[in-house]
């Protein structure tokens, strides 16, 4: 009987292979540019860079201190609840760091007095107010992919309006048609946006499916693709009104964090937005200082150590704006004590990420 052949062994020596791999990274560079491959370890910026939220609750329920760089942000939630208010705040944050940033107002609704009493410089914010649904995406791309903008803000996916819709009579039946067009404009947006590292806010609106007896019968506008394509995703939903006798001053508000691919999610943060102040760093100061026990409250009383801060909530805010250095001093032990609000869960995560708001990951026990 004759031997059977030996099956040819299609790899060579190791050092064969490298010389292989190493001539189709040289080829693949050629042809798509630098950068186009690499191998991991090599990329010393892996780390997800933040933009502050102008919350510090929702900075450290985001386990990276804001929101990351070059990925797709999605606010939503009911009317009235702070979408904006937050995108605005972000906005603003970028600012003060010296970015470029774009608000993209297909709903025509933007306030600039409301807007620079949140912070932001709107002489120097690029506006656009899109008459069709492809225009305002087509801006936004075009902004993305010149690589100058830190922030884009699109308000609000629902009011997105497609050109056949807009050409067309009251009354016909457009299906899909948003859905398809989120989807396509997100394929192309998805790989500028993290090429050039920039923030890409999306706000949605909530609509209630029909029929549905059990579970929740809310659903965003546009279809699935934002889902998908989205690393955070934010739930805004107002707590309570927040009352000066009889007057509303403002709302309580929480965030919650249902889908985040930079940290572990579902964590929650809440804060008060007062009306034409925007979201109060004071009160959130107050609330973690108490969480913390940096703070301590009796009845009604707040005390720091020694210290009589004031009776009531709005007493002890008066009292900070009156004293910087002791709000500051607040805020700087809440930084260094952020990693105590995480679940055991997301210490483990910042720790593998070596990094949570202000924390290194020596602050972690084993």
């Amino acid at each position: 009987m004759a031997d059977k052949k030996r099956p040819v062994d299609p790899v060579g020596p190791a050092s064969d292979k490298k010389k292989a791999l190493e001539t189709a990274i040289a080829q693949i560079e050629r042809d798509y540019g630098k950068g186009s491959i690499m191998r991991l370890g090599e990329n010393a910026d892996v780390m997800v860079e933040a933009i502050p939220t102008g919350s510090l609750s929702l900075d450290i329920a985001l386990g990276i201190g804001g929101v990351p760089k070059g990925r797709i942000i999605e606010i939503y939630g009911p009317e009235s609840s702070g979408k904006t208010t937050l995108a605005l705040h972000v906005v603003a944050e970028a600012q003060k760091r010296g970015g470029e940033v774009a608000f993209i107002d297909a709903e025509h609704a933007l306030d600039p007095t409301y807007a620079r009493a949140l912070g932001v410089d709107i002489d120097s914010m690029l506006i656009s107010q899109p008459d069709t649904g492809e225009q305002g995406l087509e801006i936004c791309e075009a902004l993305v992919r010149s690589g100058a903008i830190d922030v884009v803000v699109v308000d609000s996916v629902a009011a997105l309006t497609p050109r056949a819709e807009i050409e067309g009579d009251m009354g016909d039946s457009h299906v899909g048609l948003l859905a398809r067009l989120m989807s396509q404009a997100l394929r192309k947006l998805a790989g500028s946006i993290a090429k050039t590292n920039c923030v890409v806010i999306f706000i949605n609106q909530l609509r209630e499916k029909v029929g549905v007896v059990y579970g929740n019968p809310e659903v965003t506008t546009g279809g699935r693709a934002l889902k998908f394509y989205a690393s955070v995703r934010m739930e805004v939903r107002r707590v309570e009104a927040l009352k000066n006798g009889t007057e509303v001053v403002g709302n309580r508000t929480r965030v919650k964090i249902v889908k985040n691919k930079v940290s572990p999610p579902f964590r929650e943060a809440e804060f008060e937005i007062m009306y034409g102040e925007g979201i109060s760093k004071l009160g959130e100061l107050v609330d973690l200082g108490v969480k913390l026990d940096l703070i301590q409250k009796s009845g009604s009383w707040f005390s720091m150590g020694d210290t009589r801060l004031g009776q009531g909530k709005d007493a002890v805010k008066k009292y900070l704006t009156d004293n910087p250095e002791i709000a500051q001093e607040i805020e700087d032990q809440i930084r260094a004590n952020s990693f105590k609000l995480m679940s055991r869960q997301s210490q483990i995560a910042a720790r593998a990420a070596g990094r949570a708001v202000d924390v290194s990951a020596d602050d972690f026990e084993g």
